[in-house]
């Protein structure tokens, strides 16, 4: 049996106040030096998949190729990613993290683990596995729904390889 129009109705509403609220969560857990999470998905993606083309990161983000190209500047600016030809095309380049990119998203994580933790202090263990679960499961179908490759998580890692950005 599918899903009913209302219950469809409660999980867009409910996904809608999750992402207000996880919105929230990250500024709160965020400091003054902090890049902000768009750019953070950046490096997260470039972190798990090592050598991968600006465009392929654009894709597997969903935003545009010029949206990409200035965070990806803005990145190289910071000295957090860098940037080498790519063998098989010497016009296209391959975006890999420098170690202070590295280091950046490991102190960025840590940071919004202990906010998360704070904030979820009341939450036991096997609530808080649950709703990560949960929310896994969620995203896994809607991603199969739609085609859409997995995203980066914890430091860069990924659940499965992407077409685009191949793990090494």
């Amino acid at each position: 049996m599918s899903v009913t129009p209302a219950t469809a109705s409660l999980l867009v509403q409910q996904i809608f106040d999750l992402q207000r609220t996880v919105r929230c969560a990250a500024s709160a857990a965020a400091r003054h030096t902090d890049l902000g999470p768009a750019v953070e998905g950046v490096l997260r993606v470039i972190a798990g998949a090592d050598g991968c083309r600006a465009s392929d990161v654009a894709a597997r983000l969903g935003v545009g190729p010029s949206a990409l190209s200035r965070q990806a500047a803005d990145l190289e600016d910071h000295g957090l990613i860098v940037r080498r030809p790519d063998p098989a095309d010497r016009r296209a380049q391959l975006l890999s993290l420098s170690d202070a990119g590295r280091e950046y998203l490991a102190s960025a994580e840590q940071r919004r683990t202990g906010s998360i933790r704070e904030l979820l202090s009341g939450w036991d263990e096997d609530r808080a596995r649950a709703a990560a679960r949960t929310i896994e499961d969620l995203s896994a179908g809607l991603r199969a729904a739609l085609e859409i490759p997995p995203r980066a998580t914890k430091t860069g890692t990924t659940r499965t390889t992407s077409p685009q950005c191949s793990q090494e």
